[in-house]
């Protein structure tokens, strides 16, 4: 199974980044191969539209689930439209909240916040 987590620098070591649309990177873990790789986000710096643009690129990436710590209506839109759940994080660490997923103890993420719409405030 591969998940995406949006994250702040490309190493596993790394925190999760709280933005979703935003994040640097999104780490692309493998439960199979236990390896992970990590994808540029070029919608970060986008004035509008990011969130979209990153869920666009999770799901070429062949994800199947997204953990974040909050994710705007219109990229879990895009992410639902191809079947990928979202789970909600609970540790700053990528590498905790995927051994979490793993283990069970994560919930599906039910607060869908409106986007942030080309505001950069609220982080």
């Amino acid at each position: 199974m591969k998940i995406a987590i949006p994250v702040d620098k490309k190493d596993i070591k790394t925190e999760e980044c709280v933005s979703f649309g935003r994040a640097p990177y999104f780490m692309i873990y493998d439960t199979e191969a236990n390896e992970a790789v990590f994808l540029d986000n070029s919608a970060a710096a986008m004035t509008g539209g990011a969130g979209i643009k990153a869920a666009q690129a999770i799901v070429d990436s062949g994800a199947e689930l997204v953990l974040a710590r909050r994710c705007g209506e219109n990229a879990a839109e895009v992410l639902k439209a191809a079947d990928i759940k979202i789970f909600k994080t609970r540790s700053s660490s990528a590498k905790e909240n995927i051994d979490a997923f793993i283990a069970g103890e994560l919930s599906q993420l039910d607060e869908i916040h409106a986007g942030f719409h080309g505001h950069h405030g609220g982080n």
